[in-house]
């Protein structure tokens, strides 16, 4: 069921598993449980009260996300949503992962909830590279940042870190992270002895934020989308 809802680019499969244990999914009128199949071509799926919508053209775009903009689709806060940088594309789409409201660059947005989904999952592990301004730099921090450590429970990998330029206790470090957890690069930083002035995703895998301007967005080409699948 939840691959149905996520194939319709209603949210992501992970999104519509929620939906569903929350009972806002019906077939026919009765309320869906997880595991639970359906014939998406016959039967009267729901989504908290509203039908499917049709079949759309699948969309893969980045943006050059600002700062002071959040990834999540709803902000109680009313905060400024990275969403609303990108209706011109004409179909609904959401985030790929999350990108923290004080951190800026590439980040993907689809109505194509299995890319979504794959990307996402543990096991697929797409590089991330991040451009770090630091305060706070040492030879000594910048070999403690290298070094795996726990978060949330979770013992991250080994990190690939290098100074692009140092100006006394100031420098620009590019990072390299496999996992995507909450602030996972601020974290490190803090961790390492350094604080973060500012945070820049520069890649995704093979896939390069290149001359995007700020707030600006474009499409994906299928080589892109298939170079994020196959990484």
């Amino acid at each position: 069921m939840q691959k149905i809802i996520a194939s319709r680019g209603v949210c992501s499969r992970r999104r519509a598993e929620e939906l569903i244990q929350a009972g806002l999914v019906t077939v026919n009128g009765a309320t869906a449980s997880l595991g639970d199949r359906a014939d998406e071509e016959k039967d009267d799926i729901r989504v908290e009260g509203k039908p499917l919508p049709g079949r759309e053209k699948k969309v893969y775009l980045m943006l050059n996300k600002p700062r002071g903009y959040v990834t999540t689709l709803s902000d109680e806060k009313g905060r400024k949503n990275a969403a609303q940088l990108v209706t011109g594309c004409g179909v609904r789409v959401y985030p790929v992962g999350r990108l923290d409201m004080d951190s800026e660059g590439l980040l993907l947005f689809t109505n194509d909830g299995e890319f979504a989904n794959l990307l996402m999952h543990p096991r697929h592990e797409v590089t991330k590279t991040y451009r770090v301004w630091v305060t706070g730099f040492t030879p000594e921090n910048l070999e403690a940042l290298a070094q795996p450590i726990e978060l949330d429970g979770y013992r991250i990998r080994p990190p690939k870190v290098r100074a692009i330029r140092v100006t006394g206790e100031k420098a620009v470090l590019e990072v390299v992270i496999h996992e995507g957890r909450n602030r996972q690069v601020r974290r490190m930083c803090q961790a390492a002895g350094m604080n973060v002035a500012k945070l820049l995703r520069v890649a995704e895998g093979r896939l390069l934020l290149g001359e995007l301007a700020s707030g600006a967005w474009r499409y994906l080409s299928p080589r892109e989308v298939e170079q994020l699948l196959t990484e």
